[in-house]
């Protein structure tokens, strides 16, 4: 089973170093919606939504495969 790594561009920046076993693609992008999701979750209990911050995944050579973008992730409605 192909290993993700989900760095994380936020206030920080957080390499993941472990990286997580997933069966493919769909599964790691879906793993990257959910985390991007908690981490503005998160944000919002702070009071503050920052919308340019990003989830990279990549593999195991450290190629980046996709970019989940936080503003892509949430439907904003006035």
């Amino acid at each position: 089973m192909p290993r993700y790594f989900f760095h994380i561009y936020n206030d920080m920046v957080a390499m993941d170093q472990e990286g997580t076993e997933l069966p493919d693609m769909a599964a790691a992008r879906e793993h990257a919606i959910e985390g991007a999701r908690s981490l503005m979750a998160e944000n919002l209990l702070q009071g503050r939504l920052r919308l340019h911050h990003r989830i990279e995944v990549a593999d195991e050579t450290g190629r980046v495969l996709m970019t989940i973008p936080f503003r892509e992730m949430v439907d904003i409605e006035g």
